[in-house]
């Protein structure tokens, strides 16, 4: 018992009261640190500062001053004299009033002294605390009154101090909660921990389980699989083997049965064969025999003595023919009468037929003979004819090209051009002939050997003098040097090569002067027919001519000769016809070519003409590049100068004028321009306004050709003031190369 009279309770009985006051008390809540008996502080050391109370403490004391003071006289009995109700009501006011009052309210009001606190005020906390408890129930059970204490005036709160001690103690019950707890967290924690491990054991187990479960169903299902199939592979085999056998012995049986086939079968090709071959014999004869009878017949018909071809053929001769092949017709018809009741003919049908037609072809040949024989006599009679017809046309075309020379010769003395060239170039024409003439003759001996040696000598010759003048190209200059070096060669009387053999010039007293004639001809020839063909070939051509002509002028002369008889028109010069020349030499003396089979064509002769002027207008402009003679080209710009001044001063032939003009001022014009200058083009102004109406009045519409290319050179010239270098002229590149 306590001093105060009360009856103080066990520990153990007011455990579980003491705890559940002080979880209901508001000051139950008050924060502490459970490690303050740890770190040796004071558990209480918050609360030893100066206590303060609220501003209502006056209010609880007064209400507390006026109760009776029988209900305070328990201070001052100190033995079992007091009330047991009021002993059992101390406790349960003190813990259930509560805990320590505030600390951040009491420190703000007044403060209080720190000691014991008397009876009074022990009984008026013990009065305020069942009165705050009994609030409290109140509240408990109506959660509405909170807004209406809210709203009045509130009460002022109970004070209730507890002692060093009681807080210690409720520090430890605090403490061992929370160490409790802890413990119980880790414990089910741990636990929890063990149900997991033990969860996942048995779910890994029971997984294993199951992948074992599976695999031996798997297992199984791969057993019964691989018997299903085995047995089927074994059934599979055995169907095979029974499906072998039988075809096996199909095979055998379709074996047989092709045998026996392949027998009958070229059995029946072997009949067919021969039945085919026998028709088509047959039919072979049927065509032969139809077509001897389609002869027969034909050939019969010309025996007719209607036959035109027979109108000379004596009537007599023509009955008995005519008569022999009727016969003949008879008894092809007789054979193939036979034949029309469906059968072939035979072997002696064909023989019957076969002589008929030969003796049909025997008899028209005898009178094609006598028929010929006739023809061929009434030929000559009018070969006969045409001939005195011929030569009385031919005295009547000289009688009237005279009186046309003549006619012409007085108009062009009337208007002042000439119908043939100067005296001088007609002269220097017949010098150059007899010239040539002259060398051939000379070269008779060789050029018509009689023995075997001087033949071959004369073929040797020929093959080095004219080979590498057939080889002259554009290719390049050193191939051109080559070949000119070759004939210089050859001409200078040095040994070369040809065909294999070593010749030379001086192996035969005329093998010079032979040398100089074929290659003069073949220089001319290749002008012809090179460059006729080709208008490009002129240049390197005309460059080796010119050298050789330079180093041996005797060439020169050969080649000039060649040229005016072949091209006339190079001089210029236009033959008359003499009296008492045929037509045909004529036409060979201006040019054209004269054969068995008559006179060339018009355009195979300008083409020729054309070439040969053009070969002769790049002569006389080249040089050698590499001769040693400084002195001027043998045969320069001023024989082209003369040429064309001595065409203008002529009258005009048909065609060919033209044509000449045209090739060579398109090959000679540019070096004639820069030769003469301001004379050149007064004379090409000249043939434009003078010269032109006259070559446009003697030319025919269907000869316009040439007449329009001349016209169009000479426009384009005049307005340009210009005349492009030709096409093909050697340059210094091609020197190099």
């Amino acid at each position: 018992m306590s001093r105060f009279g009360f009856v103080v309770m066990p520990s153990e009985n007011l455990r579980w009261e003491t705890l559940q006051a002080l979880q209901s008390s508001p000051k139950g809540r008050i924060t502490f640190d459970a490690r303050w008996s740890e770190r040796g502080e004071d558990i209480l050391s918050g609360c030893k500062e100066a206590l303060s109370l609220s501003p209502r403490s006056g209010v609880v004391l007064e209400r507390l001053g006026s109760l009776p003071l029988h209900r305070s006289g328990f201070r001052g009995s100190s033995s079992g004299g007091s009330s047991p109700g009021l002993s059992e009501e101390l406790p349960a006011s003190i813990f259930s009033s509560g805990s320590i009052p505030d600390s951040s309210i009491s420190t703000k009001h007044s403060p209080l002294s720190a000691a014991p606190p008397s009876s009074n005020e022990q009984a008026s906390e013990y009065k305020l605390s069942e009165r705050k408890g009994v609030s409290d129930e109140a509240k408990d059970e109506n959660p509405d009154s909170d807004v209406c204490e809210v709203s009045s005036p509130p009460s002022p709160p109970p004070i209730s101090l507890l002692s060093p001690k009681a807080m210690e103690t409720a520090g430890r019950i605090i403490r061992f909660e929370e160490e409790h707890r802890e413990k119980a967290k880790l414990a089910v924690r741990l636990r929890q921990e063990i149900q997991e491990k033990l969860v996942a054991a048995v779910a890994s187990a029971e997984s294993e389980q199951l992948k074992r479960f599976e695999e031996l169903m798997e297992l199984k299902q791969r057993q019964e699989y691989q018997s299903m199939r085995d047995m089927m592979d074994r059934e599979t085999k055995e169907s095979m083997g029974r499906q072998e056998k039988l075809k096996e012995e199909q095979r055998h049986r379709m074996k047989i049965l092709n045998l026996r086939l392949r027998e009958a079968e070229q059995q029946r090709l072997r009949e067919a064969e021969h039945e085919r071959q026998r028709q088509a014999e047959g039919k072979e004869r049927l065509r032969t025999l139809n077509t001897i009878q389609e002869e027969i017949l034909q050939l019969n018909q010309l025996l007719e003595p209607s036959s035109q071809t027979k109108s000379d053929f004596p009537a007599a001769s023509l009955s008995s023919y005519s008569t022999r092949g009727n016969q003949l017709c008879s008894q092809v018809s007789e054979v193939v009468r036979k034949t029309a009741e469906g059968e072939f003919p035979s072997v002696e049908d064909m023989t019957v037929a076969e002589r008929a037609l030969h003796e049909m072809r025997a008899l028209i040949r005898l009178m094609q003979e006598e028929a010929a024989e006739a023809q061929e006599k009434k030929r000559k009679e009018q070969e006969e004819e045409e001939e005195h017809r011929k030569q009385a046309e031919l005295q009547a075309q000289q009688e009237a090209q005279k009186k046309a020379a003549q006619s012409a010769k007085e108009k062009a003395q009337k208007k002042g051009l000439q119908n043939s060239a100067e005296d001088v170039t007609r002269k220097w024409f017949k010098e150059l002939q007899e010239s040539a003439a002259q060398c051939a003759e000379a070269i008779e001996q060789l050029n018509s050997p009689k023995d075997a040696q001087t033949k071959k000598l004369k073929l040797e010759l020929q093959k080095a003098a004219t080979i590498p003048i057939s080889q002259i190209s554009s290719n390049s200059g050193s191939q051109l040097r080559e070949i000119f070096d070759k004939v210089d060669k050859l001409l200078s009387g040095r040994a070369v090569v040809s065909g294999g053999r070593s010749v030379s010039t001086s192996q035969h007293p005329q093998g010079l002067d032979f040398v100089c004639y074929k290659l003069a001809e073949k220089f001319v020839k290749q002008g012809e027919e090179e460059v006729a063909s080709h208008h490009e070939a002129a240049f390197p051509i005309a460059v080796v001519a010119s050298g050789i002509w330079e180093l041996q002028p005797r060439v020169g002369e050969l080649f000039l000769a060649h040229l005016h008889k072949k091209c006339p028109y190079a001089v210029p010069h236009y033959p008359p016809m003499k009296d008492g020349t045929a037509v045909e030499e004529y036409q060979r003396i201006l040019g054209y070519r004269v054969d068995d089979a008559g006179v060339e064509g018009q355009d195979s002769f300008l083409k020729r003409m054309s070439g040969m002027i053009r070969l002769y207008a790049a002569i006389i402009q080249l040089r050698w590049p590499y001769g040693s003679k400084q002195g001027s080209v043998p045969h320069g710009l001023n024989h082209g100068w003369r040429w064309l001044a001595q065409m203008l001063n002529m009258e005009p032939l048909a065609d060919i004028t033209a044509t000449l003009l045209f090739d060579f001022l398109e090959v000679c014009g540019n070096a004639l321009m820069k030769q003469y200058q301001i004379q050149f083009w007064k004379l090409i102004l000249l043939l434009k306004d003078e010269y032109f109406p006259r070559i446009e009045a003697v030319t025919s519409s269907g000869q316009m050709g040439s007449v329009i290319r001349l016209k169009q050179f000479l426009q384009t010239s005049l307005q340009s003031r210009q005349i492009s270098p030709p096409k093909g002229q050697l340059g210094s590149a091609f020197w190099r190369s």
